[in-house]
C-alpha cells in the first residue's frame, strides 16, 4: 500500500507506517533504528525455540498480550571473565592474609643447575 512499508521479521509480515523506516538518516542525531521484533504471547510459545536462537544471537524481543508490550525477551548478561581483583582482595581480607607470597627470593628466576634432578632431596631435621 502506498503510505506503508512492510518489513520481514520472523518470517511473518509487519506493516509499519513510512516514519517508522528502519533506513538509517545520514545526520547521526537523527537515526531511527529498526523496530524491535514484535510478538503475541501465543505466538512466541508455538515458536519459543526459534526466538531463543534470535536472543541468544543478541536480538531482543517484546511479547504483547493484546496488543500491550507485557515482556522483553533479551540476551541474559554474561559475566565477566579473567581475575576479579575485589574477590581476591576481599578473601585475603577475610583470611587475614597479608600478601599472597610473602617472600620471592631473588635467585627465583635464575636456571637450575644441570644436576638438580640427580641429587638426593635433603634431609628433614
Amino acid at each position: 500500500k502506498t503510505g506503508q512499508i512492510v518489513c520481514y521479521l520472523f518470517r511473518t509480515y509487519h506493516v509499519l507506517p513510512t516514519n517508522a523506516s528502519p533506513r538509517l538518516d545520514s545526520n547521526p542525531s537523527r537515526r531511527q533504528l529498526p523496530p524491535m521484533p514484535t510478538l503475541s504471547i501465543l505466538e512466541a510459545k508455538n515458536r519459543l525455540d526459534e526466538l531463543v536462537r534470535e536472543v541468544e544471537a543478541g536480538e531482543t524481543v517484546v511479547l504483547t498480550r493484546d496488543g500491550a508490550p507485557v515482556a522483553d525477551l533479551k540476551p541474559h548478561p554474561q559475566p565477566k571473565r579473567g581475575l576479579r581483583l575485589e574477590a581476591i582482595e576481599a578473601f585475603k581480607k577475610k583470611h587475614g592474609i597479608d600478601s599472597i607470597f610473602p617472600h620471592v627470593p631473588e635467585d627465583f628466576d635464575d636456571p637450575l643447575p644441570e644436576d638438580f634432578l640427580l641429587r638426593p632431596l635433603p634431609q628433614e631435621k
